[in-house]
């Protein structure tokens, strides 16, 4: 019905709610409690709550109760009946009027530049998570994927911890460097098939649409840097989110890519970030 649309782009209309919005579309399919959305938005919880409230009466977003706490998630039925009433109702499904996106998240995903999917992997500093992701996906798949990765924050060095480790298990070590996005959003960037966050801090921040529309997927886990105590607990910090990373990056080069539409690839994706399994 009309008056859900008006309804619905009112509700979005407040920038302020529109950012809660967009953050749990960056975090999609995760579940966010309203703490951690006032903590990512710099917003005061009676604030949050406001503009959550309005949220889930417009059918925005959905909020499930877990113990005590309440977590929150876009609701992506309502948010394509959004884009389907704007693109497809209004202007009947024209092609000449409809964005061609529309049309291209139908179709299958093939190398965007040779023969090589590009990769990259994203993080809040580029001196662990994402550099170990880049490493095992270059030995593991070098001959299928280009690996790539880089960090969000301005600067920041390697962490000695991930080097050795990596370079224990066999990995060569002598290119890497921690890189920023920056590097990867101009005119003569590597045009990516895949962006992969790996941390909550990279896939909370609301960063430029990347080019090409890449596959996207949040793969977070705890970050071994912040790791206390001995050489050796910092050592077998650092040894378990390899074998997190190495056993995500293996479920995900066995994917049909092939045979697998866009939206069925986006979910297995996705899959594999939620997969406990692969976490041990």
């Amino acid at each position: 019905m009309e008056s859900v649309l008006i309804n619905r782009l009112s509700t979005l209309s407040h920038p302020q709610r529109m950012g809660v919005f967009r953050l749990l579309m960056r975090r999609y399919p995760d579940e966010l409690p309203a703490g951690e959305i006032a903590q990512v938005l710099a917003l005061k919880s009676s604030t949050t709550s406001v503009y959550l409230s309005a949220l889930t009466q417009a059918g925005m977003i959905l909020q499930r109760r877990d113990g005590t706490r309440l977590l929150y998630a876009v609701n992506l039925d309502a948010t394509r009946e959004v884009v389907s009433d704007l693109f497809l109702g209004c202007c009947r499904g024209r092609a000449d009027v409809c964005p061609p996106q529309l049309a291209d998240l139908l179709k299958g995903i093939a190398p965007s530049s040779g023969p090589k999917y590009n990769v990259l992997f994203v993080c809040a500093g580029n001196s662990a998570r994402s550099i170990c992701a880049e490493t095992i996906l270059r030995d593991v798949a070098g001959d299928t994927f280009t690996a790539y990765s880089a960090g969000t924050a301005h600067r920041s060095d390697l962490n000695p911890f991930a080097v050795e480790m990596l370079r224990s298990k066999g990995h060569d070590v002598s290119h890497l460097r921690s890189k920023n996005i920056a590097e990867f959003q101009g005119f003569d960037a590597p045009k990516l098939d895949f962006v992969l966050t790996v941390c909550d801090r990279a896939a909370n921040e609301d960063c430029p649409t990347w080019p090409g529309q890449p596959v996207s997927g949040h793969w977070g886990m705890a970050d071994p840097v912040k790791v206390q105590g001995t050489d050796a607990e910092k050592c077998l910090a650092f040894n378990q989110t390899y074998g997190v990373l190495h056993s995500r990056i293996s479920a995900f080069t066995s994917l049909s890519f092939g045979s697998l539409d866009r939206a069925a690839l986006q979910k297995q994706v996705d899959a594999i970030g939620k997969d406990t399994s692969l976490q041990e």
